[in-house]
C-alpha cells in the first residue's frame, strides 16, 4: 500500500517523491535548535504583549551545536575551576615578608679559660662567685622577656602572644634539663615554624659546623655521656627587644647570658661524683614571627651567635657543646692568619674573663 501523501497513480516516473521534492526547504531538529529567531506560540501570540510574531533566542554560539553531554561536562568543569580558584582565594595565606626559604644561621667562638687550669667551685654552692651586681635570676627570671610591648601594626593581644611563644622557645632551648643533658629535640623543633623544621632535622641528624646546620645553634646542649648538670638551677641574665622588620613581621632578639654548675657524667644510678666547675654561654638569637606563626605559637630562629667557655680551641661543636671539666688546662688561642683560608673565617677563639658586672 503507498504512501497517504503519494499520488493516486504513484510517483511520477522519473520522478523523486515527495521527500526529494520537498528534502531542499525541510530542515532537520539541529538546524532548527541553532536558529536565532523563533516563531512564538500560539497562546504567547493570543496573549499579547508582543509586537512581533517572532523573538530572538538567546545565542550560545557554537555551545548551542554541542551536545547535552558534553554541555554538562563542560558546565561541572568551569564550576570546578571556579570553586579551586575561589578557595585557592580565600584560603589563609601567610603574611607576604618573611620567605618561605628562611634558614638558621648560626656562629660559634670558643672561649679558653683565663687561668691555668678551669677553677672548681663550691658543690652545695656553685653561683657564690657571681656578683650580684651582674643581674644575675634563677632561669625564666633572668631572661628579661617585657610583659608589654608596643609596635606600630601589631596588636597588643598579638605582641603579647608572640613574646609568650618566644618565651616558651628560650626556656625549652636554655633551661630544660631535657635539652641540656637528656639529648631531647623534640621540645624545641615543636617551637620552629614548619619551614624549619627540615633544617633542623638536618641539624639532629647530621650537625655540622656550616653555619647552618649546628644543632648547637638551636639550643644549648651537653652530651650526656660527659657531662651533667650538678645544679638544676640555670643563672640568667638577659634582654629581649622587639621590632617590626615591616607591617607583617615581628623581630625579636634575645640576648641571654647563661651560667651553668656541670660536673663530670657518671654512670647510670651512681652517686654524683667529680668536681663542680661553672660553664657560661652567651647567647643571643634573633627570631622572627609573622601573623601565621603568632596564631601557630612559633617562630623561626634566623640567626643565633654563640661564645661558650671554658673550652677548647678547634673543639667540635656542632652537635653538642664542649665544656672543659674542673682541672683541665689547655693553651690559649694563638695568633690567627687572615692568608689561612684552610679553616672557615666564622670559627673564632678567644679567652674567658671572669664574670663582672656588665658595661653600660
Amino acid at each position: 500500500m503507498g504512501d497517504p501523501g503519494d499520488p493516486p497513480d504513484g510517483a511520477p516516473e522519473g520522478g523523486s517523491g515527495n521527500d526529494d521534492e520537498y528534502r531542499s526547504v525541510v530542515f532537520d531538529e539541529s538546524f532548527v535548535r541553532a536558529a536565532r529567531i523563533q516563531e512564538l506560540s500560539a497562546s504567547e501570540r493570543l496573549g499579547g504583549g508582543w509586537t512581533h510574531p517572532v523573538r530572538r533566542r538567546v545565542g550560545l554560539g557554537m555551545l548551542a551545536s554541542l551536545p547535552r553531554q558534553a554541555l554538562t561536562l563542560l558546565l561541572l568543569i568551569v564550576m570546578a575551576f571556579s570553586a579551586a580558584v575561589y578557595f585557592g582565594i580565600s584560603a589563609p595565606q601567610r603574611d607576604a615578608g618573611l620567605s618561605a626559604g628562611t634558614q638558621l644561621t648560626s656562629e660559634f667562638t670558643e672561649l679558653v679559660p683565663a687561668t691555668a687550669a678551669v677553677p672548681a667551685v663550691d658543690a652545695a654552692l656553685p653561683f657564690a662567685s657571681l656578683p650580684a651586681s651582674a643581674g644575675f635570676a634563677d632561669g625564666a627570671a633572668g631572661l628579661g622577656v617585657p610583659t608589654k610591648a608596643s609596635t606600630a601594626h601589631f596588636s597588643q593581644a598579638e605582641l603579647t602572644q608572640a613574646l609568650q611563644t618566644v618565651q616558651g622557645y628560650l626556656e625549652v632551648s636554655e633551661l630544660s634539663a631535657q635539652t641540656l643533658t637528656d639529648g631531647a629535640t623534640l621540645p624545641v623543633r615543636t617551637m620552629l615554624a614548619p619551614s624549619e623544621q627540615g633544617q633542623f632535622d638536618d641539624s639532629v641528624a647530621s650537625p655540622t659546623d656550616d653555619q647552618h646546620h649546628a644543632l648547637t645553634g638551636w639550643m644549648v646542649r651537653f652530651d650526656p655521656a660527659k657531662v651533667a648538670l650538678a645544679s638544676d638551677t640555670v643563672k640568667v641574665a638577659g634582654t629581649v627587644k622587639v621590632a617590626e622588620v615591616n607591617s607583617s613581621l615581628l623581630e625579636i632578639t634575645s640576648d641571654d647570658t647563661l651560667v651553668y654548675a656541670l660536673r663530670p657524667a657518671t654512670a647510670a644510678g651512681t652517686a654524683a661524683t667529680g668536681q663542680v666547675s661553672l660553664y657560661t654561654v652567651r647567647r643571643e638569637v634573633r627570631m622572627d614571627l609573622d601573623r601565621t606563626d603568632i596564631a601557630n605559637g612559633q617562630l623561626r630562629v634566623v640567626n643565633a651567635v654563640v661564645q661558650a667557655g671554658p673550652t677548647a680551641c678547634g673543639a667540635a661543636q656542632a652537635g653538642y657543646l664542649q665544656p672543659l671539666p674542673a682541672g683541665s688546662t689547655v693553651a690559649s688561642p694563638g695568633q690567627v692568619n687572615p692568608a689561612d683560608r684552610s679553616q672557615p673565617a666564622w670559627q673564632q677563639c678567644g679567652v674567658l674573663a671572669p664574670t663582672t658586672t656588665p658595661a653600660g
